[in-house]
């Protein structure tokens, strides 16, 4: 009996983790069929069938009749409208970075380490007809990019050690040369980057610190490389340490 328990509790563990995996993928596109679910997922159309009914169920989804298609449900929103009244970063922000926004007139993006990836938690998108699109729930890897190199730069050693040890790391990517350009980062209080990650984007980053000095997050300003040049990221800097600056003082102690 007791052995019977542990399996079915094994069980629920597992759904629990498709079911979530079948949430996620609804961060890649708004709209998804049960087909391209399984596609995502990798798990065959019955499992998903299965769950997709689950989540429609409980209002987590809800299928359009006409196209047999998938889009989050009511529910998903009424846990966000509980996020928004607690000290969530991406929230409390979101009035500075659109500040920020308007006096540089290009993307600004808000970043958190989350073990060896960064993910974007708010973005504020440039109002000019080319700009960089910012989609909020993207994962980067942490070896590329100014953000990612910031949050690694002012991250304790002993995890610097653990973000080089990453069993994914790009073979493309010098740890030699990533650890200079970290100390240099350091030195200067910004990074940037041109083309790392993206074709035809540059960005720069600064660090927001909370009441010990502890680097929270990283602000980012990002554009087309033709726009957001060296000269003109250097320029956006100031006020990006600024509006950082500010943002640490909403943080709690």
């Amino acid at each position: 009996m007791e052995g019977g328990t542990a399996l079915e509790g094994k069980k629920t563990v597992r759904a629990a983790e498709r079911a979530l995996d079948i949430l996620l993928c609804f961060t890649r596109q708004p709209t998804l069929s049960l087909t391209e679910i399984s596609r995502m997922t990798e798990l065959n159309k019955s499992t998903v069938y299965r769950l997709l009914a689950t989540c429609e169920e409980k209002g987590f989804l809800i299928r359009d009749p006409d196209t047999d298609k998938y889009r989050l449900g009511f529910r998903v929103w009424e846990l966000s409208a509980n996020l928004s009244r607690t000290d969530d970063m991406a929230v409390l922000f979101l009035q500075e970075m659109e500040r920020l926004r308007d006096g540089i007139d290009e993307t600004v993006s808000l970043y958190v380490r989350d073990g060896f990836e960064r993910v974007r938690v708010q973005a504020v998108e440039s109002l000019q007809a080319i700009r960089r699109v910012a989609p909020i729930g993207s994962r980067m890897p942490l070896a590329v990019g100014a953000s990612s190199k910031v949050l690694a730069a002012f991250a304790p050693p002993s995890e610097q050690a653990l973000i080089l040890g990453d069993p994914t790391w790009p073979e493309s990517v010098d740890q030699v040369s990533y650890l200079t350009q970290l100390q240099e980062i350091k030195k200067l209080g910004y990074a940037t980057s041109i083309e790392e990650r993206e074709a035809g984007t540059s960005a720069v980053a600064v660090p927001v610190r909370n009441a010990d000095q502890e680097v929270v997050a990283a602000l980012a300003i990002s554009g087309p490389v033709g726009r957001l040049t060296m000269e003109r990221m250097i320029e956006v800097v100031p006020p990006a340490l600024e509006a950082a600056d500010r943002m640490g003082k909403m943080l709690k102690k």
